[in-house]
């Protein structure tokens, strides 16, 4: 009986010292919870130094209409449109190839396709380029939604990849954290006719893989280092600008910024992994409700709903 009573306790003393930990780890995790926006269009900053993403060659953007699509055959001078520098020692000679021809077809005044114009998934990471997006944190899995077209991605925390990952278009994300750092890991990617890394058209392979880190920082010169990189080939948006998308960052918001560090690798399409830096500010809008329809004519290959469902 007494062997019983000391097992008993030391069974006790254990689970409340699991107990114990498990509140003290929980504690220790970072809120990432809510909507966040990240009020830049449209790419992702490079780092300070070492590889990074292909960028913008030109200062023009293709303008859009009230829904958000482009309207072909129309540029304005000093914004934006997509020609990628295809010199970027990132890529590959084929994958260069396609970034150039992409960036001609830009350049003559017709909109290339992309999985966000011809209403596609996007996938990852093209997806980072989301103005707004939106955090569900529970103890076994991050939801995040994205703003554009109700796109979701689910990581599932503490766990292995599937021992066979069937492919998907945002792939097979598994997640877990790293002190105050959520690692996210994402392999087991689907392919389709508008697949690709980025708006200037690198495209991927099923080798592809990305690793995101998202951290909590203070708002603070490193931060507006970051962005300024960005501004650089991207353009800055304002609550103006934010109107297609419905959502803007909290002018009036003084806490933590969301930073997302990613690394892309895939050696079918480039020469050596690279990294790009995301900042995502918190939003003072309501969840915005942004919806790629699917008309005729949109484009090759482009979904269509010629008789309505109900």
């Amino acid at each position: 009986m007494r062997k019983f009573i000391v097992a008993t306790t030391a069974t006790l003393m254990s689970s409340a010292a699991l107990t114990q930990e498990a509140s003290r780890s929980a504690a220790s995790i970072p809120d990432f919870s809510g909507t966040w926006v990240y009020p830049f269009c449209c790419g992702v900053a490079s780092p300070a130094s070492g590889p990074g993403p292909v960028v913008n060659n030109s200062r023009r953007q293709q303008a859009f209409d009230a829904e958000g699509r482009p309207i072909p055959n129309f540029q304005r001078r000093g914004q934006i449109s997509w020609v990628g520098d295809y010199t970027n020692p990132i890529l590959k000679p084929a994958t260069a190839e396609a970034v150039k021809k992409k960036g001609e077809i830009e350049e003559s005044g017709t909109v290339a396709p992309t999985p966000r114009n011809q209403c596609w998934p996007e996938g990852v990471p093209f997806i980072f380029d989301n103005m707004g997006i939106q955090i569900l944190q529970t103890r076994d899995k991050i939801t995040i939604f994205y703003e554009h077209d109700h796109q979701v991605r689910h990581i599932y925390l503490n766990q292995a990849h599937s021992a066979q990952v069937s492919p998907s278009w945002y792939g097979d994300s598994v997640g877990h954290y790293e002190g105050d750092i959520l690692v996210i890991d994402t392999m087991g990617f689907k392919i389709g006719p508008f697949s690709m890394v980025d708006w200037y058209g690198a495209p991927y392979t099923q080798g592809l893989h990305v690793t995101e880190r998202y951290r909590l920082v203070d708002d603070d010169e490193a931060v507006k280092s970051i962005e300024e990189r960005g501004a650089t080939t991207n353009y800055r948006l304002g609550r103006r600008a934010s109107a297609a998308t419905g959502i803007a960052a909290d002018p009036n918001y003084k806490g933590k910024v969301l930073q997302l560090q990613l690394t892309v690798d895939d050696q079918g399409v480039f020469t050596m992994p690279w990294s790009g830096i995301v900042i995502y500010r918190r939003s003072s809008d309501e969840w915005p409700e942004h919806v790629c329809a699917e008309n005729p004519g949109r484009g090759p290959g482009t979904p269509t709903a010629a008789n309505p469902d109900f």
